[in-house]
């Protein structure tokens, strides 16, 4: 499919999007001596050079090619971003709902015509299959969908007469400027978590791409450019540890979304909230599959491959431990064959199912880990470590790995791995893999494999995290839920899209009116005109006490107590 003429941003010598294509097309280990094209800001409407001398690579996790240069943005071009945003709330927090849902109807249109260029530069960017590109954009695009129907979410609530003549109702309003801090993990995704939903409320955004795989987001960001976004209403900016701070600090900034690491995700929660800002933060997870002995072999092996090994493991709703209630020997053979049967290589080859790591030292530290559980007496029962793709031979590649006999006191149990990798446990009983998933430190997903739905159903009500599959292995919500993790594996009170996203990204007021009934009498009366030809007493809209009564002073009622 052709790009829009629009995309100019991308196709120009400073974008250079079809020199991005060619090299997914016909990826090569030598570098080029091409200049590799930079990426853009998005400030006021216009993409823009990065005037920093700080730049980053963006490379490709199969082969290793610059695919572009990432700037560093300065601390005036983060300013000017944020004046930016601030320069358009005024009016566009009080463009009409349904004027700004059409911008979305028209962006969700242009995603769906622009899938696959999207989902290519997730491949070549990120690593994954193109399969799995395209779900990471059409998971995001579901919630542009949803935005689209963001009006019974803005509703606020009304009861009339709390006391004679006053009612009293509330209003959900944008708070302003938000901004997003995105993940390497799902370049499309996780920014369509973000900004629907927070500018069709009626806030302006800043957005912070991963500078791992920024151009996905960057593709986005034109897009909705394309579907009617005002100018300022969207910004994008490049950079990592720095500009992570100004967002926390400027004072103009209300909110923060973010989905990333332990590490990263405290930090900011802890850094926004002590500036008075709003934070959600996704952060990092140990998804455990309870399977009990009644589950159906084939779709439960199948459920659990295709969750602990898609996407070479490196998703928040990966299922990474595996608890055998009865023990693992009956699944030991049929899990190996599904494993094995996996091709690994470069995501945009048409038999990948596993593609690449996204850096060398994310591939070091599941290797790390591997090793760490064999030398803690678990059993390396099938090892991708050393894994080696003809072609792509410099690929960050790690193969599907199954640990058995995994422990709760080894490392590669406590931490996330972030891998292909599967910790294999064992359990007596149901209670006793329920006392394993709750002892965990995380609580974002977990599913169990059965056939018994009393089972299915003590489950369900005693686990403690957040989001459950009963035979469904990686049970991310659709967008008219809420992406609901819990302990620590979520910072914060109100969860991303959904009822709680557009909560998050809206205040509520609530207003006290009086209207005293009497006042009807007195405006008629003023209004008629009098023998003399003069107006009547009072004036028009008048709530001042009428002749002969005693004005009682406001505030001594129960109201305004």
């Amino acid at each position: 499919m052709a790009l829009a003429s629009a995309f100019r941003s991308w196709k120009s010598a400073s974008w250079g999007f079809s020199r991005l294509l060619a090299s997914a097309a016909a990826p090569n280990p030598v570098a080029s001596t091409a200049e590799p094209p930079k990426v853009e800001l998005l400030i006021d409407g216009k993409f823009v050079d990065s005037t920093t001398a700080n730049w980053v690579d963006v490379k490709n996790p199969a082969t290793q090619d610059v695919l572009s240069r990432l700037p560093l943005s300065t601390r005036s071009e983060f300013d000017a971003a944020v004046a930016a945003a601030s320069a358009a709330f005024p009016k566009w927090r009080v463009t009409p709902v349904p004027t700004r849902i059409r911008v979305m109807l028209k962006y969700q249109e242009l995603i769906r015509a622009n899938m696959e260029e999207l989902a290519r530069s997730v491949t070549m960017e990120q690593g994954k299959t193109l399969a799995d590109a395209r779900g990471d954009v059409f998971r995001g695009l579901e919630v542009v969908e949803a935005a689209c129907g963001i009006a019974p979410y803005l509703m606020g609530e009304v009861v009339e007469n709390v006391a004679g003549g006053i009612d009293c109702f509330s209003l959900r309003q944008p708070l302003g400027v938000v901004a997003g801090i995105c993940p390497f993990n799902f370049p499309a995704m996780v920014p369509l978590w973000m900004f629907p939903m927070a500018v069709t409320a009626g806030n302006t955004f800043v957005l912070k791409p991963s500078e791992r795989d920024p151009g996905a987001a960057v593709m986005l960001a034109d897009l909705a450019q394309q579907a009617g976004l005002p100018k300022g209403v969207l910004n994008v900016v490049h950079g990592s540890r720095d500009v992570v701070d100004w967002i926390c600090d400027d004072p103009a900034i209300r909110a923060i979304s973010f989905v990333g690491s332990n590490q990263a995700g405290r930090y900011i929660y802890a850094r926004g909230c002590a500036a008075g800002k709003r934070v959600q933060a996704n952060l990092g997870a140990k998804n455990h599959a309870v399977v009990m002995p009644d589950a159906d072999v084939d779709s439960t092996v199948k459920a659990l491959a295709g969750a602990a090994f898609g996407a070479a493991g490196q998703r928040c709703m990966a299922i990474s431990a595996a608890v055998f209630v009865g023990g693992f020997d009956r699944w030991r053979q049929p899990l190996l064959e599904a494993a094995r049967g996996l091709k690994l290589n470069a995501g945009w080859e048409a038999d990948a199912d596993v593609g690449p790591m996204i850096s060398p030292e994310a591939k070091a530290r599941a290797e790390r880990l591997i090793a760490s559980g064999a030398a803690a007496g678990a059993r390396v029962t099938l090892d991708g470590r050393g894994a080696v793709v003809p072609g792509y031979e410099r690929g960050n590649f790690v193969g599907p790995t199954i640990l058995e006999g995994v422990t709760q006191d080894m490392e590669a149990y406590k931490e996330e791995i972030f891998g292909p990798v599967l910790c294999c446990m064992n359990a007596s009983s149901l209670d006793e893999a329920l006392t394993l998933v709750n002892g965990n430190e995380h609580g974002n997903g977990t599913a169990i494999f059965t056939r018994s739905g009393a089972a299915a159903r003590k489950f369900q009500n005693e686990v403690d995290v957040g989001m459950v599959g009963i035979n469904v292995p990686i049970p991310v919500p659709l967008p008219f839920f809420s992406f609901t993790g819990w302990r620590g594996s979520f910072a914060g009170d109100l969860h991303m899209y959904g009822r709680a996203g557009v909560q998050f990204y809206t205040q509520t007021k609530t207003v006290t009116s009086k209207w005293p009934s009497e006042d009807v009498g007195a405006i008629a009366q003023a209004q008629a005109p009098s023998p003399s030809g003069g107006g009547g007493g009072g004036g028009a809209g008048s709530c001042g006490p009428q002749a002969g009564r005693k004005e009682r002073l406001p505030g001594l009622d129960r109201v305004g107590a």
